[in-house]
Protein backbone atom coordinates (compact mmCIF):
# COMPACT_ATOMS: atom_id res chain seq x y z
CA UNK A 1 0.00 0.00 0.00
CA UNK A 2 2.47 2.27 0.79
CA UNK A 3 4.71 1.80 -2.47
CA UNK A 4 1.28 2.49 -4.92
CA UNK A 5 0.54 5.50 -2.87
CA UNK A 6 4.35 6.84 -3.10
CA UNK A 7 3.95 6.32 -7.32
CA UNK A 8 0.65 7.67 -7.53
CA UNK A 9 1.81 11.07 -5.31
CA UNK A 10 5.04 11.41 -7.64
CA UNK A 11 4.14 9.97 -11.15
CA UNK A 12 2.26 13.07 -11.87
CA UNK A 13 4.55 15.74 -11.05
CA UNK A 14 7.53 14.10 -13.32
CA UNK A 15 6.04 15.21 -16.26
CA UNK A 16 4.79 19.14 -14.90
CA UNK A 17 8.44 19.34 -13.56
CA UNK A 18 10.40 18.08 -16.98
CA UNK A 19 7.86 21.20 -18.63
CA UNK A 20 8.49 23.82 -16.75
CA UNK A 21 12.61 23.14 -17.16
CA UNK A 22 11.65 23.29 -20.99
CA UNK A 23 9.61 26.18 -20.62
CA UNK A 24 12.81 27.67 -18.57
CA UNK A 25 15.26 26.46 -20.98
CA UNK A 26 13.02 28.57 -23.90
CA UNK A 27 12.81 31.55 -21.82
CA UNK A 28 16.79 31.39 -21.53
CA UNK A 29 17.18 31.19 -24.94
CA UNK A 30 14.52 33.71 -26.09
CA UNK A 31 16.59 36.07 -23.18
CA UNK A 32 20.15 35.36 -24.86
CA UNK A 33 18.57 36.71 -28.01
CA UNK A 34 19.22 40.79 -28.57
CA UNK A 35 15.80 42.48 -28.44
CA UNK A 36 16.84 43.96 -31.62
CA UNK A 37 16.48 40.86 -33.73
CA UNK A 38 12.97 40.30 -32.06
CA UNK A 39 12.01 44.32 -33.47
CA UNK A 40 13.50 42.63 -36.66
CA UNK A 41 10.91 40.19 -36.88
CA UNK A 42 8.20 42.37 -36.00
CA UNK A 43 8.79 44.84 -38.70
CA UNK A 44 9.43 42.02 -41.38
CA UNK A 45 5.40 40.78 -40.83
CA UNK A 46 4.02 43.86 -42.05
CA UNK A 47 6.89 44.08 -44.40
CA UNK A 48 6.11 40.61 -45.96
CA UNK A 49 2.19 41.16 -45.42
CA UNK A 50 2.24 44.20 -47.72
CA UNK A 51 4.72 43.19 -50.24
CA UNK A 52 4.75 39.26 -50.27
CA UNK A 53 7.51 39.27 -53.09
CA UNK A 54 9.80 40.70 -50.23
CA UNK A 55 9.60 37.26 -48.89
CA UNK A 56 11.63 36.13 -52.30
CA UNK A 57 15.31 34.90 -52.27
CA UNK A 58 15.89 37.36 -55.05
CA UNK A 59 14.10 41.08 -52.63
CA UNK A 60 15.90 39.79 -49.93
CA UNK A 61 19.62 39.74 -51.56
CA UNK A 62 18.65 42.78 -52.78
CA UNK A 63 17.56 44.34 -49.47
CA UNK A 64 20.63 42.54 -48.00
CA UNK A 65 22.66 44.37 -50.63
CA UNK A 66 20.78 47.86 -49.75
CA UNK A 67 21.98 46.97 -46.02
CA UNK A 68 25.90 45.94 -46.81
CA UNK A 69 27.10 49.84 -46.54
CA UNK A 70 25.21 50.75 -43.31
CA UNK A 71 26.13 47.54 -41.57
CA UNK A 72 29.99 47.86 -42.59
CA UNK A 73 30.28 51.77 -41.53
CA UNK A 74 27.98 50.87 -38.49
CA UNK A 75 30.25 47.98 -37.14
CA UNK A 76 33.78 50.36 -37.83
CA UNK A 77 31.34 53.20 -35.58
CA UNK A 78 30.40 50.60 -33.41
CA UNK A 79 34.59 50.66 -31.97
CA UNK A 80 34.67 54.24 -31.39
CA UNK A 81 31.16 54.56 -29.40
CA UNK A 82 32.68 50.90 -27.54
CA UNK A 83 35.53 53.20 -26.46
CA UNK A 84 33.62 56.13 -25.58
CA UNK A 85 33.90 58.18 -28.55
CA UNK A 86 31.96 59.49 -31.32
CA UNK A 87 32.78 59.64 -35.29
CA UNK A 88 30.54 61.83 -37.22
CA UNK A 89 33.28 62.63 -40.21
CA UNK A 90 32.26 58.93 -41.96
CA UNK A 91 29.78 60.13 -43.89
CA UNK A 92 31.72 62.65 -45.31
CA UNK A 93 34.73 60.53 -45.99
CA UNK A 94 32.28 57.71 -47.70
CA UNK A 95 31.81 60.96 -50.47
CA UNK A 96 35.30 61.62 -50.47
CA UNK A 97 36.04 58.13 -51.67
CA UNK A 98 33.14 57.85 -54.14
CA UNK A 99 34.31 61.58 -56.06
CA UNK A 100 37.64 60.41 -55.58
CA UNK A 101 37.38 57.29 -57.38
CA UNK A 102 35.29 58.77 -59.92
CA UNK A 103 37.52 61.64 -60.44
CA UNK A 104 40.86 59.73 -60.52
CA UNK A 105 39.63 56.42 -61.83
CA UNK A 106 37.60 58.49 -64.69
CA UNK A 107 36.10 54.93 -65.57
CA UNK A 108 39.38 53.42 -66.54
CA UNK A 109 39.55 49.47 -65.16
CA UNK A 110 43.45 49.95 -65.17
CA UNK A 111 43.31 52.61 -62.77
CA UNK A 112 40.92 50.77 -60.38
CA UNK A 113 43.84 48.36 -58.70
CA UNK A 114 46.23 51.19 -57.49
CA UNK A 115 43.07 53.75 -57.08
CA UNK A 116 41.62 51.53 -54.27
CA UNK A 117 44.61 51.47 -51.77
CA UNK A 118 44.26 55.43 -52.17
CA UNK A 119 41.20 55.37 -51.07
CA UNK A 120 42.13 52.99 -47.86
CA UNK A 121 45.05 55.30 -47.50
CA UNK A 122 43.13 58.41 -47.81
CA UNK A 123 40.84 56.35 -45.10
CA UNK A 124 43.83 55.75 -42.79
CA UNK A 125 44.87 59.45 -42.95
CA UNK A 126 41.67 60.51 -41.90
CA UNK A 127 41.95 58.20 -39.31
CA UNK A 128 44.88 58.63 -37.94
CA UNK A 129 44.32 62.74 -37.50
CA UNK A 130 40.83 62.05 -35.83
CA UNK A 131 42.26 60.05 -33.38
CA UNK A 132 45.05 62.15 -32.69
CA UNK A 133 43.31 65.37 -32.08
CA UNK A 134 40.97 63.53 -30.26
CA UNK A 135 43.60 61.47 -27.93
CA UNK A 136 46.98 63.52 -27.59
CA UNK A 137 44.99 67.25 -28.44
CA UNK A 138 42.43 66.29 -26.17
CA UNK A 139 39.50 67.80 -28.35
CA UNK A 140 36.28 66.26 -28.14
CA UNK A 141 35.55 63.35 -30.32
CA UNK A 142 32.51 65.46 -31.18
CA UNK A 143 34.04 68.46 -32.31
CA UNK A 144 37.27 66.72 -33.85
CA UNK A 145 35.10 64.86 -36.28
CA UNK A 146 32.02 67.34 -36.54
CA UNK A 147 35.39 69.16 -37.91
CA UNK A 148 37.04 66.74 -39.89
CA UNK A 149 33.07 65.96 -41.75
CA UNK A 150 33.42 69.79 -42.48
CA UNK A 151 36.77 69.93 -43.59
CA UNK A 152 35.91 66.55 -45.92
CA UNK A 153 32.74 68.24 -47.37
CA UNK A 154 34.22 71.51 -48.20
CA UNK A 155 37.56 69.38 -49.86
CA UNK A 156 34.71 67.81 -52.35
CA UNK A 157 33.13 71.15 -53.19
CA UNK A 158 36.08 72.92 -53.47
CA UNK A 159 37.53 70.28 -56.45
CA UNK A 160 34.25 69.36 -57.85
CA UNK A 161 32.39 73.11 -57.69
CA UNK A 162 29.31 71.29 -56.71
CA UNK A 163 29.46 68.72 -59.61
CA UNK A 164 31.34 65.78 -59.28
CA UNK A 165 32.85 64.52 -62.65
CA UNK A 166 34.47 61.52 -64.06
CA UNK A 167 32.73 58.10 -64.06
CA UNK A 168 33.30 54.81 -61.86
CA UNK A 169 34.89 51.85 -63.88
CA UNK A 170 33.47 48.36 -64.35
CA UNK A 171 35.11 46.68 -62.08
CA UNK A 172 34.93 48.56 -59.56
CA UNK A 173 31.08 48.39 -59.54
CA UNK A 174 31.62 44.83 -59.63
CA UNK A 175 31.51 45.14 -55.40
CA UNK A 176 28.34 46.66 -55.90
CA UNK A 177 26.02 45.52 -58.77
CA UNK A 178 27.28 41.63 -59.29
CA UNK A 179 27.15 38.19 -57.17
CA UNK A 180 27.74 34.43 -57.68
CA UNK A 181 25.55 32.13 -58.41
CA UNK A 182 24.27 29.60 -55.59
CA UNK A 183 21.88 27.43 -55.27
CA UNK A 184 18.05 28.52 -53.83
CA UNK A 185 19.40 32.07 -53.15
CA UNK A 186 20.27 32.44 -56.87
CA UNK A 187 22.62 35.42 -56.85
CA UNK A 188 24.18 36.15 -53.88
CA UNK A 189 25.84 39.81 -53.89
CA UNK A 190 29.47 40.60 -53.78
CA UNK A 191 28.40 43.46 -51.00
CA UNK A 192 26.71 40.82 -48.60
CA UNK A 193 29.97 38.46 -48.74
CA UNK A 194 32.08 41.88 -48.25
CA UNK A 195 29.54 42.49 -45.37
CA UNK A 196 29.78 38.73 -43.93
CA UNK A 197 33.56 39.23 -44.34
CA UNK A 198 33.52 42.66 -42.29
CA UNK A 199 31.29 41.36 -39.69
CA UNK A 200 33.52 38.03 -38.95
CA UNK A 201 36.63 40.01 -38.41
CA UNK A 202 34.86 43.13 -36.06
CA UNK A 203 33.12 40.01 -34.17
CA UNK A 204 36.62 38.23 -33.88
CA UNK A 205 38.79 41.48 -32.81
CA UNK A 206 36.08 43.00 -31.12
CA UNK A 207 34.71 40.09 -28.63
CA UNK A 208 37.44 37.22 -29.01
CA UNK A 209 41.00 39.72 -29.06
CA UNK A 210 42.86 41.37 -25.98
CA UNK A 211 42.82 44.83 -28.16
CA UNK A 212 38.99 44.45 -28.00
CA UNK A 213 38.89 43.95 -24.34
CA UNK A 214 41.01 46.67 -24.26
CA UNK A 215 38.24 48.96 -26.10
CA UNK A 216 35.62 47.99 -23.81
CA UNK A 217 37.89 48.67 -20.63
CA UNK A 218 38.64 52.01 -22.11
CA UNK A 219 34.91 52.63 -22.21
CA UNK A 220 34.07 51.62 -18.64
CA UNK A 221 36.61 54.16 -16.99
CA UNK A 222 39.51 55.65 -18.85
CA UNK A 223 41.22 56.03 -15.53
CA UNK A 224 40.63 52.50 -14.04
CA UNK A 225 42.06 50.95 -17.75
CA UNK A 226 45.16 52.92 -17.70
CA UNK A 227 46.06 52.01 -14.21
CA UNK A 228 45.65 48.75 -15.61
CA UNK A 229 48.59 49.15 -18.25
CA UNK A 230 46.04 50.15 -21.31
CA UNK A 231 47.55 52.58 -23.56
CA UNK A 232 44.35 54.65 -23.68
CA UNK A 233 45.34 56.71 -27.12
CA UNK A 234 46.69 53.79 -28.98
CA UNK A 235 43.20 51.99 -28.31
CA UNK A 236 41.33 55.05 -29.06
CA UNK A 237 43.20 56.01 -32.33
CA UNK A 238 43.05 52.86 -34.01
CA UNK A 239 39.08 52.62 -32.99
CA UNK A 240 38.90 55.80 -35.09
CA UNK A 241 41.37 54.15 -37.79
CA UNK A 242 38.98 51.22 -37.98
CA UNK A 243 36.28 52.96 -38.22
CA UNK A 244 37.96 55.29 -41.11
CA UNK A 245 38.71 52.02 -43.17
CA UNK A 246 34.95 50.52 -42.54
CA UNK A 247 33.57 53.67 -44.48
CA UNK A 248 36.22 53.27 -47.50
CA UNK A 249 34.47 49.70 -47.70
CA UNK A 250 31.36 51.19 -47.21
CA UNK A 251 32.13 53.75 -50.10
CA UNK A 252 33.25 51.18 -52.26
CA UNK A 253 30.10 49.01 -51.50
CA UNK A 254 27.92 52.02 -52.16
CA UNK A 255 29.56 53.30 -54.97
CA UNK A 256 28.75 50.11 -57.25
CA UNK A 257 25.03 50.09 -56.42
CA UNK A 258 24.28 54.00 -56.75
CA UNK A 259 26.71 55.19 -58.65
CA UNK A 260 28.38 58.51 -58.62
CA UNK A 261 27.05 61.67 -55.78
CA UNK A 262 28.17 64.62 -54.62
CA UNK A 263 26.13 63.50 -51.30
CA UNK A 264 26.73 59.97 -51.41
CA UNK A 265 27.41 59.42 -47.55
CA UNK A 266 25.73 62.17 -46.81
CA UNK A 267 23.20 60.70 -43.66
CA UNK A 268 25.36 57.61 -43.06
CA UNK A 269 27.19 59.32 -40.13
CA UNK A 270 23.74 59.15 -37.92
CA UNK A 271 22.59 56.29 -39.77
CA UNK A 272 25.48 54.26 -38.18
CA UNK A 273 25.07 56.35 -34.59
CA UNK A 274 21.23 55.39 -34.75
CA UNK A 275 22.22 51.54 -35.40
CA UNK A 276 24.93 51.05 -32.70
CA UNK A 277 22.45 52.83 -30.21
CA UNK A 278 19.10 50.64 -31.36
CA UNK A 279 21.05 47.62 -31.14
CA UNK A 280 21.90 48.49 -27.20
CA UNK A 281 25.54 50.35 -27.14
CA UNK A 282 25.94 52.72 -24.59
CA UNK A 283 26.77 55.72 -26.08
CA UNK A 284 29.00 57.13 -22.79
CA UNK A 285 31.58 53.20 -24.01
CA UNK A 286 31.92 50.23 -22.53
CA UNK A 287 29.30 48.02 -23.62
CA UNK A 288 28.14 46.79 -27.34
CA UNK A 289 28.20 43.90 -29.63
CA UNK A 290 28.69 43.43 -33.63
CA UNK A 291 25.48 40.89 -33.49
CA UNK A 292 23.48 43.24 -32.17
CA UNK A 293 24.56 46.10 -34.38
CA UNK A 294 24.01 43.98 -37.38
CA UNK A 295 20.98 43.62 -36.06
CA UNK A 296 20.13 47.30 -35.46
CA UNK A 297 21.07 47.92 -39.10
CA UNK A 298 18.82 45.46 -40.47
CA UNK A 299 16.20 46.67 -38.22
CA UNK A 300 16.52 50.40 -39.39
CA UNK A 301 16.45 49.85 -43.06
CA UNK A 302 13.39 47.25 -42.79
CA UNK A 303 11.71 50.71 -40.88
CA UNK A 304 12.32 52.68 -44.11
CA UNK A 305 11.29 50.03 -46.06
CA UNK A 306 8.02 49.74 -43.70
CA UNK A 307 7.36 53.86 -44.43
CA UNK A 308 8.12 53.38 -48.18
CA UNK A 309 5.63 50.36 -48.43
CA UNK A 310 3.14 52.88 -46.86
CA UNK A 311 3.77 55.87 -49.24
CA UNK A 312 5.21 58.36 -46.57
CA UNK A 313 7.39 60.74 -47.35
CA UNK A 314 11.49 61.17 -46.86
CA UNK A 315 11.16 63.89 -44.10
CA UNK A 316 9.12 61.47 -42.22
CA UNK A 317 11.89 59.01 -42.52
CA UNK A 318 13.81 61.62 -40.54
CA UNK A 319 11.83 62.05 -38.18
CA UNK A 320 11.61 58.75 -37.38
CA UNK A 321 15.65 57.85 -37.29
CA UNK A 322 15.61 61.02 -34.78
CA UNK A 323 13.00 59.17 -32.57
CA UNK A 324 14.77 56.02 -32.80
CA UNK A 325 17.56 57.58 -31.61
CA UNK A 326 16.29 59.28 -28.62
CA UNK A 327 13.80 56.07 -27.61
CA UNK A 328 16.84 53.71 -27.80
CA UNK A 329 19.04 55.81 -26.06
CA UNK A 330 17.06 56.84 -23.24
CA UNK A 331 16.62 53.15 -23.14
CA UNK A 332 19.99 51.73 -23.00
CA UNK A 333 20.93 54.43 -20.18
CA UNK A 334 17.68 52.99 -18.16
CA UNK A 335 18.96 49.67 -18.73
CA UNK A 336 22.52 50.99 -17.76
CA UNK A 337 21.05 52.82 -14.00
CA UNK A 338 19.33 49.07 -13.58
CA UNK A 339 22.26 46.89 -14.16
CA UNK A 340 24.66 49.44 -11.68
Amino acid sequence: MTVERTRSVSTPDFPASLDEHGARGWRARLGSVPPIWLVLVALLVPIVWRDPSFAEPPSLMAFLKRCAPLIVVALGQLFVIVSGEFDLSVGALMTVCVVVAARLGDGDPSRTWWVIPLLFGIGLLVGLVNGVVTTLLRVPSFIATLGSMLVLNGAVFLWTGGSPTGALAGNLRVFGRLGVTVPVLGQLPYGVLVMLFVAVVATILLHHTRYGHQVFAVGGGVRAAALSGVDVWRVRTTAFVLSALSAVFAAILLAGYAGLSANSGAGYEFQAITTVVLAGAVLGGGRGTTVATVGGALTLQALFTLLNLLGFAKPLRDSAEGLLIIAAGAYTAYRARRSG
